[in-house]
């Protein structure tokens, strides 16, 4: 599975203007929700909400991958999102979140959603990723950066 299959560019966020958690979700999920029929804002955020209220999605060095599964949805969609000052996000480390990859799967998606979920959390081990992530001024070369990295798994 590629990321840039089920990347929605469209949904992609290069300033999220917001500074909590709930926020992050809120845009991301309308932002996403905008562009994906299927796809309703208010209940993705809750879904999201009810994933973290079991356990941060914070994954540390500055990413998070809030995630959830919707019924009705067809396939996985994924968004990405950054906040260039960070936000507070309950990260495992402590530390503020800049790196956000949201991903949706169908109400029944298993094996899918978990290799969704490795495949993007792999991305983000490498620091070089992440720095070219934070470092780049344009949707454009956001998503030359994750196909790029696409190529190379």
């Amino acid at each position: 599975m590629k990321i840039m299959d089920i990347l929605v560019k469209e949904a992609v966020i290069l300033d999220l203007g917001v500074r909590s958690k709930r926020d992050v979700l809120s845009e991301m999920a309308n932002a996403l929700a905008k562009v994906e029929p299927q796809i309703e804002a208010e209940k993705l955020i809750e879904v999201l909400l009810e994933r973290e209220a079991l356990q941060s999605t914070g994954i540390g060095e500055g990413v998070a991958i809030p995630h959830g599964k919707m019924v009705g949805l067809d396939r996985l969609v994924a968004s990405f999102a950054r906040s260039p000052q960070g936000i507070d996000f309950d990260s495992i480390d402590g530390q503020p979140t800049q790196h956000f990859f949201l991903l949706v799967v169908p109400e029944h998606s298993g094996g899918q959603y978990l290799k969704a979920l490795a495949r993007i959390s792999r991305f983000f081990r490498d620091p070089a990723f992440r720095e070219k992530l934070g470092a780049v001024e344009t949707l454009h070369d956001v998503i030359d950066a994750i196909d790029e990295e696409d190529a190379k798994l």
